[in-house]
C-alpha cells in the first residue's frame, strides 16, 4: 500500500471521485428534486368531521422529493370523504386524515332518514340531565312539571318512550364519546365537562312538544333503560304504538270529499270522539305492556 503514500496518487484519487460526484451523483440528486408529482392541497378551511366539497381543495403540481407517501394525488378521491382532524390552506390531504364515514360524534345526524327528527334540549341543571350520565342510545322519558300550567307534573304520552342520540357539552363536544383527534389533556378536560344539551331522536309531533318545553325551561330527563339496541327497540316500538294511537293517519274514507256542510260537521265531531277514546284506551293498553318490557329489561 506503498502507492497510497505518494502525493500524486492521492491527488489523482480526489480529482476521480471529485469527478464521480460532479457528473454523476449530483444530477441524479437534482433529477430526484426536480421530479414533480401532483398532489391534492387544501384552499379552504375545513373542520374536523366536515365533508370535503369541490371547492375545498385543489390538485398541485410540487417537486417530489421527500413527500410523504400517503399524501393524496387524486382530487376525486378526496371528494365526498370526511376530515379526521382541521385543515388548514395549504395543507396536503393525507390518507390518514381522511374516512369514508362522518365522525362517530356526529354519525347519527347522517342516519336521519325523513321519519324521524333530532332535537336538541336543554339541560339547565346538573339533576335535569341524570347528573350527567346520560349517553347515546339510553331510552329516557321526559317529565314535565306543570305540564301546560295545569299544575300536575306528567310524562306526556308522546315521550313516555325517547332514544338518546347525543349528549353534547357547551363547547361543542359529545361528552358520552372520546375525542380520538385532540391529545390526551384535551381529551381529558372535555370529559369532564358537563352537558349542556341532550339530543333526542323523535317525531314531527314529538319535537313539538319538546320545543315547547325547553322554551318554558321545564323537562327533566329519567333514564329507563340502557342496554342493547334490541332491548332499546322494544320500548321504542311501545312508543310508536302509543304515537299511532294518538295522531291516527286519516283513512281513504276520511280523505274523500263529504257532503253537506251539517253532516261533515258532524262527521268530524264523532270521529274525533271516537279517535280521543281509540287513543286513550291504546295508551292504557300499551302502558300496561311497557310495564311488563321495563322489567324485563332489568
Amino acid at each position: 500500500m506503498s502507492f497510497l503514500k505518494n502525493r500524486t496518487v492521492l491527488g489523482a484519487i480526489c480529482i476521480v471521485l471529485s469527478l464521480i460526484i460532479c457528473f454523476a451523483l449530483t444530477p441524479l440528486f437534482n433529477q430526484s428534486v426536480s421530479q414533480k408529482t401532483t398532489v391534492v392541497r387544501v384552499v379552504k378551511d375545513i373542520q374536523n368531521g366536515e365533508q370535503i366539497s369541490k371547492d375545498m381543495v385543489q390538485a398541485v403540481e410540487v417537486g417530489g422529493y421527500n413527500l410523504p407517501e400517503n399524501v393524496m394525488t387524486k382530487a376525486d378521491s378526496v371528494i365526498g370523504k370526511y376530515t379526521k382532524a382541521d385543515l388548514s390552506p395549504g395543507d396536503y390531504i393525507l390518507a390518514a386524515k381522511l374516512s369514508d364515514s362522518p365522525a362517530s360524534e356526529n354519525a347519527y345526524l347522517y342516519d336521519l332518514n325523513g321519519n324521524k327528527q333530532a332535537i336538541s334540549v336543554t339541560i339547565k341543571s346538573f339533576a335535569e340531565g341524570l347528573s350527567g350520565k346520560l349517553a347515546s342510545g339510553d331510552i329516557v322519558s321526559v317529565i314535565a312539571p306543570d305540564y301546560k300550567k295545569q299544575g300536575s307534573t306528567v310524562i306526556p304520552t308522546e315521550l313516555t318512550y325517547v332514544e338518546v342520540v347525543g349528549v353534547t357539552a357547551s363547547s361543542g363536544y359529545d361528552t358520552d364519546q372520546a375525542d380520538t383527534q385532540t391529545d390526551k389533556s384535551t381529551s381529558s378536560n372535555n370529559e369532564k365537562q358537563l352537558p349542556a344539551t341532550v339530543t333526542l331522536l323523535v317525531s314531527p309531533e314529538q319535537a313539538k312538544i319538546l320545543a315547547e318545553l325547553d322554551s318554558e325551561g321545564k323537562l327533566h330527563l329519567s333514564l329507563i333503560y340502557r342496554g342493547t339496541k334490541d332491548g332499546a327497540q322494544k320500548f321504542l316500538a311501545i312508543q310508536d304504538k302509543l304515537l299511532e294511537a294518538l295522531y291516527p293517519k286519516p283513512s281513504q274514507s276520511q280523505s274523500g270529499t263529504s257532503t253537506t256542510g251539517n253532516a261533515t260537521s258532524t262527521s268530524s265531531a264523532a270521529g274525533g270522539t271516537s279517535t280521543s277514546s281509540s287513543a286513550k284506551a291504546a295508551a292504557a293498553n300499551t302502558a300496561a305492556e311497557s310495564q311488563s318490557t321495563e322489567s324485563g329489561g332489568r
